[in-house]
């Protein structure tokens, strides 16, 4: 399978669905990650600059992707923290799905506004997948819709599914026991985002955990998957 995962920020692909990435590349399908903006506001550090603080993200990016196994990686260079889904963004997206004509699209959740009790989720976060969806249907595989790319050489393509990480209500699992630990070493690499590296499998293990009938331990990382 060919699976695009398309993320707000530097980190995201690891936090939301590192483990499952993981897992999907060990058994040969094909991810490409698409990085909407540069993180470069995702710091409280005084001497800190979002110019210095984006280009250690795409460091850090890369040495994480390459820890799950992901080498081929586009950064795009939308603003951190003021994406909005207006009609540039749905046509880079379409763009993209277009190029790299994915039966998966990976995205993050729009319907989530907060994460249970823990707090609100990022605006960018609601922002990117809200796009995603608008860029697939009706943009991606209807000629109509930004007919430059058509000029441009992207043929319409459709995705089969999309699957939506860090839901509310999620419908679809992935087994993913034996990739916690890539998983952690993989957002080990944002060195600039993780604040508590010791304490970050203990959550990472927490968020996956089940336990199942038969009193044996899985890890599930949860997705909504929706068929298209």
């Amino acid at each position: 399978m060919n699976i695009l995962v398309i993320v707000a920020h530097p980190d995201d692909p690891e936090f939301f669905a590192g483990a499952s990435i993981a897992h999907w590349v060990k058994r040969g399908h094909t991810v490409r990650y698409v990085i909407v903006t540069g993180g470069d506001k995702g710091s409280d550090a005084p001497d800190m600059t979002p110019q210095k603080l984006k280009a250690m993200r795409v460091i850090e990016q890369r040495e994480a992707a390459a820890a799950l196994g992901v080498t081929d990686i586009a950064f795009w260079d939308y603003i951190d923290g003021e994406l909005a889904n207006d009609l540039l963004l749905r046509r880079d997206i379409a763009r993209e799905i277009r190029r790299s004509k994915p039966d998966i699209v990976v995205t993050t959740d729009p319907q989530t506004l907060h994460h249970g009790s823990r707090g609100i989720n990022h605006n960018d976060h609601r922002m990117i997948g809200m796009a995603v969806c608008d860029a697939i249907f009706p943009a991606s595989n209807n000629r109509m819709y930004f007919p430059e790319l058509l000029g441009a050489g992207f043929e319409m393509h459709y995705p089969k599914e999309i699957y939506f990480a860090g839901p509310t209500a999620p419908n679809f699992w992935v087994e993913v026991s034996a990739e916690i630990e890539t998983k952690v070493a993989a957002i080990r690499q944002h060195v600039s985002q993780v604040k508590d590296p010791s304490g970050i499998e203990a959550r990472m293990r927490a968020n996956t955990f089940r336990l199942l009938a038969d009193g044996r331990v899985e890890y599930r990382a949860a997705f909504r998957r929706v068929m298209l």
